[in-house]
């Protein structure tokens, strides 16, 4: 996404708008909101949606990049991304099951899979814990490899970006009236069905295994088991 950065940064330098984190991923929702609308009122519609989401993607680590780079990351930012993400995630599979291109199963178990995580890292935020650092609800190496390493970030979003241009490629060659390719054999139409299958479970896989360290960890959460205690005192501390 340097490409994403650079353009940016030149287009930052000649307009004078203050761009927060926040802004930023106000912005990449607005976007994705604006491809799904796009999708399924045309071939050459749809594959502007591809287009656009393409930036939202790339803002998604546009917002990151200006957290670290002017030290604006805060806990409540974090919360805004997530949100952001799943807005957008639940927006393009919702979409993918309404029109049959995906089972319904997948934009429940991502929600599903949303509301649960949320659930535990609110909890762990009112006993006390952050979302990264010393801090951070989850302790274990490997969970923190799966959920807040760099490598597992960039590769969901860059698999979620493929998953959604995927779709919505197939949605402009193959869809509607106005798509752009005429008829398609029996063997091709299921082959391309076959690689939309694989890309989208493939995803939601990734999504849950990204999610286990935080379910495994927080469970103790909801029986009260991580929540701190005042010295000497065997009530639990509510965090406000």
């Amino acid at each position: 996404m340097a490409w994403a950065l650079h353009l940016f940064e030149r287009a930052s330098r000649k307009v004078p708008v203050i761009w927060t984190p926040n802004r930023v991923t106000a912005l990449r929702v607005a976007v994705g909101f604006a491809a799904v609308t796009l999708f399924g009122r045309g071939a050459w519609a749809n594959l502007a949606a591809v287009a656009l989401t393409v930036s939202a993607i790339a803002l998604d680590a546009l917002d990151g990049h200006i957290a670290r780079r002017k030290n604006l990351a805060t806990p409540l930012g974090a919360q805004i991304d997530i949100l952001g993400d799943r807005m957008i995630e639940n927006a393009y599979f919702t979409y993918f099951a309404v029109v049959g291109m995906v089972s319904l199963w997948l934009p429940v178990f991502f929600f599903a899979r949303g509301a649960a995580t949320d659930l535990l890292r609110g909890l762990a935020m009112r006993a006390g814990h952050s979302g990264w650092a010393a801090n951070a609800m989850v302790q274990t190496w490997w969970g923190r490899a799966l959920v807040g390493s760099r490598w597992s970030r960039g590769l969901y979003a860059t698999m979620k970006c493929i998953c959604f241009c995927y779709l919505g490629t197939e949605l402009a060659l193959t869809h509607g009236p106005v798509a752009l390719v005429g008829e398609l054999r029996a063997e091709m139409h299921d082959a391309i069905r076959a690689g939309a299958q694989v890309l989208t479970w493939a995803t939601a896989a990734f999504c849950l295994v990204r999610g286990l360290p935080v379910l495994v960890e927080g469970w103790k959460y909801l029986t009260g088991g991580g929540v701190p205690r005042r010295a000497g005192a065997g009530a639990a501390r509510e965090v406000a």
